[in-house]
């Protein structure tokens, strides 16, 4: 039974490893590969700054925007912790699905009286799950 469990383990690295060597080399900007913990404890550090992470999503809202666009916000959990995914438009993502943001982190966010902490806002997610299997070996 561990043989199987690690197999497949060592297949989502290697998926995920892919995907980010993929999405760096599409991008002109450079975008650094992080963990969620690496975020929320050193914040400054990747304030305004592209970043790509890998986590779990929980916790999905959908809304209008003040133009009447289409949004949608969720939170994004790893092992050691939790930053919120923001973009517009409609997401194809679903609770408890492991996916892989890219986006420009804000360490905060003035939203009117409120401030938002540790935030992505979304340029792309990619379900893991769902990778096209041209990108499969």
């Amino acid at each position: 039974m561990l043989i199987p469990a690690i197999s497949r383990l060592l297949f989502c690295l290697m998926i995920v490893g892919l995907l980010c060597l993929m999405l760096l080399s599409a991008h002109p900007v450079s975008a650094a590969m992080v963990e969620v913990a690496d975020l929320v404890t050193h914040p400054d550090q990747y304030d305004k700054q592209m970043v790509i992470v890998v986590g779990r999503v929980t916790s999905i809202q959908t809304a209008e925007n003040r133009q009447g666009q289409s949004a949608y916000g969720f939170l994004l959990k790893d092992t050691n912790g939790t930053v919120k995914v923001i973009g517009l438009g409609k997401t194809d993502v679903h609770e408890g699905e492991q996916v892989i943001v890219e986006g420009v982190f804000s360490r905060l966010r003035q939203a009117g009286r409120a401030i938002v902490y540790n935030e992505i806002k979304a340029n792309s997610i990619r379900p893991i799950d769902r990778l096209h299997p041209d990108f499969v070996g």
